[in-house]
């Protein structure tokens, strides 16, 4: 699946240099991406895509959800884990995490 602009695009062109594969194009003043360029830089040094990581707006480019069921599934399982208050693993651990530090600090606190 690849990704595709959207008209969250302000035409900045940061995406031309943050892509790996040179899969963004310009014809004619209309920015794309080349669906067979695009890996969504899987299978290299980056674990997010560059365009989005890159995009001043965050939305400028989005994944191309061309396949339906793919699509429904991962709405759905956004809307299941708002519905059961999922917490995501790194959530979980910055809460974990920042109540212990809390808990040292106040430690320290009352030793002086």
């Amino acid at each position: 699946m690849a990704y595709k602009i959207t008209s969250q695009c302000i035409s900045c062109d940061l995406c031309l240099s943050a892509c790996p594969t040179g899969a963004f194009k310009i014809v004619d003043g209309v920015r794309w991406i080349d669906p067979n360029l695009c890996t969504n830089c899987v299978g290299g040094v980056y674990t997010v895509a560059q365009c989005k990581a890159g995009c001043p707006t965050c939305d400028g480019c989005v994944k191309d959800n061309g396949d339906y069921w793919e699509s429904w599934f991962v709405n759905y399982n956004k809307q299941i884990a708002k519905l059961t208050k999922k917490e995501d693993y790194w959530d979980r651990w910055f809460h974990t995490y920042s109540q212990k530090y809390s808990e040292q600090l106040q430690k320290h606190k009352v030793n002086y």
